[in-house]
């Protein structure tokens, strides 16, 4: 086939498919639980409601270059496609405001949201999904840098340097448990760069259905 036969494909993701991709996969039901389990709803009527805040975290993940405003635009020019009420003059917040609406939904929100909805995916018919019957599952690990700040390096630690210096950032250990078929994230948590994946990897294991038995005959 020659070069010349081939096309390019736009990387450019409409706001509009990402907040169904979101509603699709997210919905919006298990959004007001969660909420409603940490108590982060909020009580008086605000410009950054939990539940938008909420998509907007997601979000980040697909407009990583961006900033959080940028985002912000992003996710409402899907909303004013999908011709739900913004109200007519409202405007997108000033920086402080999402990051304190940030702050003000915490963590809690988005990792028991993970823990409700993330499932394996892979049928019987995906290729290397099982094996005797047995749904394939694989560990992984790798470290990221966490803001410089006496807390971050109270509990986390910072990765080993030459004497006489020290690195950069502390650093935090991600391990993750993944379906092989898929390379779906299962579970995951994060612990002080010190220990070990094998040490941390073992507490994965609660996510792990051993019973998990197909008939792929």
């Amino acid at each position: 086939m020659q070069l010349g036969e081939f096309s390019l494909v736009s990387l450019l993701i409409e706001s509009g498919e990402v907040l169904k991709a979101i509603e699709t996969a997210i919905p919006a039901q298990a959004i007001e639980q969660v909420l409603g389990q940490t108590d982060t709803r909020e009580t008086r009527k605000r410009k950054l409601p939990s539940h938008l805040v909420v998509c907007m975290v997601i979000a980040m993940s697909l407009w990583s270059s961006d900033s959080m405003r940028t985002v912000l635009k992003n996710l409402l020019q899907g909303l004013r496609t999908q011709r739900l009420k913004l109200g007519q003059y409202w405007r997108v917040p000033s920086p402080p405001s999402i990051t304190e609406a940030r702050q003000r939904l915490g963590c809690r929100v988005m990792s028991q949201l993970f823990h409700l909805l993330v499932r394996p995916l892979a049928t019987c018919q995906t290729p290397g999904a099982f094996l005797f019957g047995r749904r394939v599952m694989a560990a992984d690990g790798t470290v990221l840098d966490v803001p410089d700040t006496p807390a971050n390096a109270k509990v986390f630690g910072y990765p080993g340097s030459p004497k006489g210096t020290r690195a950069a950032f502390p650093k935090i250990r991600l391990v993750l448990l993944i379906e092989a078929g898929t390379h779906l994230i299962v579970d995951a948590l994060m612990c002080p760069y010190r220990i070990g994946e094998r040490v941390r990897v073992k507490k994965l294991l609660r996510s792990v259905t051993w019973l998990d038995v197909i008939d792929v005959g």
